[in-house]
C-alpha cells in the first residue's frame, strides 16, 4: 500500500517520541501490504476498528495512540487523517 499524509505522522513523532517506534513499525507493516478488503486488515490488525467511508482506526502502543487512516482498495492507498492520544481520540467525531 502506498501512504499519504506521512508528514501528519511524522509531525506528532516530534512531540510524542514515544510513538515513533510504533509508528515507524505501522508505516513499515502497511508499506508492504496489499489490501483488497477490510477482512485483510482484520487478519493483520485484529485490534483495528472499521468506521463508515472505509475508515480505520489502528490502536498504537498498546493503545495509548489512535491513528485513524481512510484506505482506498481499489487504488492501493492509504490516506493518513488524524493521529493522537486515546485521550484526545475520545474527543474527536469521525
Amino acid at each position: 500500500m502506498r501512504i499519504l499524509g506521512l508528514p501528519i505522522l511524522e509531525a506528532f513523532k516530534i512531540t510524542h517520541a514515544s510513538a515513533q517506534g510504533p509508528l515507524n513499525a505501522w508505516q513499515t507493516d502497511v508499506e508492504c501490504e496489499d489490501w483488497k478488503t477490510p477482512h485483510d486488515i482484520k487478519c493483520r490488525y485484529r485490534s483495528a476498528d472499521f468506521l463508515a467511508d472505509n475508515r480505520v482506526i489502528f490502536n498504537i502502543k498498546g493503545n495509548a495512540y489512535r491513528l485513524v487512516v481512510k484506505v482506498r482498495y481499489q487504488n492501493g492507498l492509504v490516506v493518513v487523517e488524524w493521529v493522537g492520544t486515546h485521550a484526545d481520540y475520545s474527543k474527536q467525531k469521525f
